[in-house]
């Protein structure tokens, strides 16, 4: 079999290229859950968001729309609009969960001085799992999908 006629699964094909495919679904679908999961928060448990929560939420949640859009269209070059939000909503959950844990004192910065601190811990699943933690994972699951994402057209060079 020539690489031209070559079966979409054959053995031939890395990892990276068989999993290319399913970044943008995993990436929506973790940007659909952390979107509705900020809201189920808020609106039906009543925890009101601190500041760094809101700067948090300004950039996961046109994400959804994005990959939405990139599903739909089947466009590969998804990572160049959402890999924006997703790095700057990454830097904000890394410095929220340095002041959630204390790292950072919350008095240094001007950004937690609102009506809800940014240290307020509404939970703690297992004894360790916060909201802000939460918001860690998704933002790092969504930057690494898309970091790791490449349009179709670079695998297809690849096999000429």
């Amino acid at each position: 079999m020539t690489a031209e006629t070559e079966a979409p699964t054959s053995p031939a094909m890395t990892l990276g290229e068989r999993l290319r495919g399913w970044l943008l679904p995993l990436v929506w679908l973790q940007a659909l859950v952390a979107t509705v999961g900020s809201l189920y928060f808020s609106e039906v448990m009543g925890y009101v968001p601190c500041n760094m929560c809101w700067y948090q939420r300004i950039m996961m949640y046109p994400l959804v729309a994005i990959f939405t859009v990139a599903l739909l269209r089947r466009d590969d070059m998804a990572r160049h609009y959402g890999l924006p939000l997703a790095v700057f909503g990454l830097a904000i959950a890394i410095f929220h969960n340095l002041v959630y844990y204390g790292v950072i004192a919350e008095g240094q910065i001007g950004i937690c001085l609102a009506s809800v601190p940014c240290t307020t811990r509404w939970f703690e699943w297992l004894g360790f799992i916060s909201i802000p933690q939460l918001s860690l994972i998704a933002f790092t699951v969504i930057t690494l999908g898309l970091a790791f994402m490449r349009p179709a057209s670079v695998f297809e060079d690849a096999t000429d």
